[in-house]
């Protein structure tokens, strides 16, 4: 039995013991990853140094600060998340308990991501242990460090029967993909996406894909363009451009691109300096493959701010391309690096025109101050979330759902909706054996009269009080006399 195996054949025993779902074993689970964060920082902020030349701060800040926070949500609200929802009836179900009730999947594999490693890894993995499930968790193995480091910590703080960590390359994640989950989730890219959605399928297995894409940014000519692209210029190189939201590229009518590029080149001095190579909250690109990838989109465009670059240190230098053709390589695929090419186009139309001629993105942003221009944006577009005037940020909201459409992923997370994403929102009706009159429209033999009684009793919904209630009982009592 291969290693892998035997991680998902340890946590299915584990579930199947019934230890993960007392909602108190749950809470009590949830503080101690809670308490991961709090007494080995060090440790996590070390290895994504390493592995990404993000700064303490820059870790606490993207990477554990949310996570802390979602784990406080979940451990606040998990109670209310896990209880019997009750639902609208209708007439014939009036006297009937009827509710949804959430319970586990069972065993969920997740596999994380390289960009953010502990942020888009753990945090599914906080929806898993509220919702009462086991998970196989199955870091980016091109985090080195940090891959080490979580298979390292987790099993000193969480269950490790219920969530062990398995690490390795394509060889262990494709004999992962072998075996039967109940549900899997994974963080990457498309053609990855891909490939995990067909092995899920073998099993009929229900899949979350947090992809990615080209997320387009439109700025309008008559918006607060030094703002604006402050906020496009962080949103940018945050990461070194290695995140899943940043804005691929911008969009803008011809009499502001040089404007735009002005203001982003003074924002990057701002952030990160006159040499962003020794600014410490600058990062660096993953590996040598990633940046020979970025450097070559560089080929057919013309470069008006940055461009430096180093092999032997993965730096590429916070970089603005001008007059850039939808043809031009960098316009094929997802960038994930710190390249920002600037297009003209002549009007919103056009825009919106050029963003519906591509694939869905997760995120599309408009900097705008016409609340007409952006909600026309919203309205005739279509992608994952939609963020005016800013970038990001919708990603640290708890209560909106994070996740794609179309080719940028299915499913969402974040908040209650990790929960429901990890959960079986089982439909539950329960009866009692008595009023078997009402029951007679029901059964054979089936005449017009009651099939009238049974249009009345299905299609009329009600939302009523306690007397309410008890009235309409009193009247389908009396219905019940006549049917009979």
């Amino acid at each position: 039995m291969s290693r892998e195996q035997q991680a998902v054949a340890l946590a299915r025993k584990a579930f199947e013991t019934g230890r993960s779902k007392p909602l108190e074993y749950r809470i009590y689970q949830l503080k101690s990853l809670q308490r991961l964060f709090i007494e080995r920082q060090q440790d996590v902020s070390d290895a994504i140094k390493k592995d990404l030349n993000k700064s303490e701060v820059g870790t606490q800040l993207y990477e554990t600060l949310g996570l802390e926070g979602e784990i406080s949500l979940a451990i606040r609200k998990l109670k209310d998340w896990a209880a019997p929802r009750p639902v609208e009836k209708n007439l014939l179900t009036i006297s009937d308990t009827v509710y949804i009730q959430p319970e586990p999947l069972g065993v969920v594999l997740i596999i994380g991501a390289w960009n953010y490693p502990w942020a888009v890894t753990i945090q599914p993995l906080i929806g898993a242990i509220a919702a009462g499930n086991a998970a196989v968790v199955k870091p980016s193995e091109v985090c080195v460090h940090t891959a080490k480091v979580m298979e390292e910590l987790l099993p000193l703080y969480i269950d490790k029967e219920l969530y062990p960590v398995v690490t390795g390359g394509v060889p262990e994640t494709q004999e992962l993909l072998r075996q039967r989950f109940d549900h899997i989730f994974y963080t990457g890219n498309s053609m990855v996406g891909k490939v995990i959605m067909e092995a899920a399928a073998k099993n009929l297995t229900p899949v979350t894909l947090e992809l990615g894409g080209k997320s387009p940014c439109y700025i309008d000519k008559d918006c607060d363009i030094t703002v604006a692209c402050r906020r496009v210029a962080w949103g940018k190189y945050t990461n070194c451009g290695q995140t899943c939201i940043a804005p691929d590229y911008i969009l803008c009518e011809p009499s502001i691109q040089n404007r735009v590029i002005e203001e982003v080149k003074k924002a990057i001095k701002e952030f990160y300096t006159d040499d962003p190579k020794t600014c410490p909250d600058y990062g660096r690109i993953i590996n040598q493959r990633h940046f020979k990838r970025i450097m070559a989109m560089l080929e057919d465009s013309t470069i008006a701010v940055g461009g430096e670059n180093d092999e032997s240190d993965c730096y590429i230098a916070p970089t603005v391309l001008q007059d850039v053709k939808p043809e031009a390589k960098v316009m094929q695929e997802e960038i994930f690096g710190p390249l920002l090419p600037i297009l003209s186009i002549g009007s919103l139309d056009e825009a919106i025109k050029f963003v519906n001629k591509r694939e869905k993105p997760l995120a599309l942003y408009v900097f705008s101050q016409d609340n007409k221009v952006i909600n026309k944006m919203r309205d005739e577009t279509s992608s994952g979330g939609l963020l005016a005037n800013d970038c990001l940020v919708h990603y640290s909201v708890s209560s909106l759902p994070f996740g794609g459409v179309g080719n940028s992923g299915m499913g969402c997370y974040h908040g209650k909706f990790s929960f429901d994403q990890l959960s079986h929102l089982r439909a539950c009706l329960i009866k009692q054996l008595k009023m078997e009159g009402v029951n007679s429209m029901r059964y054979p033999p089936h005449t017009a009269k009651k099939l009238g009684w049974a249009r009345f009793f299905i299609l009329k919904t009600v939302d009523l009080g306690w007397l309410g209630r008890m009235a309409l009982l009193a009247i389908m009592v009396v219905a019940v006399a006549v049917v009979v």
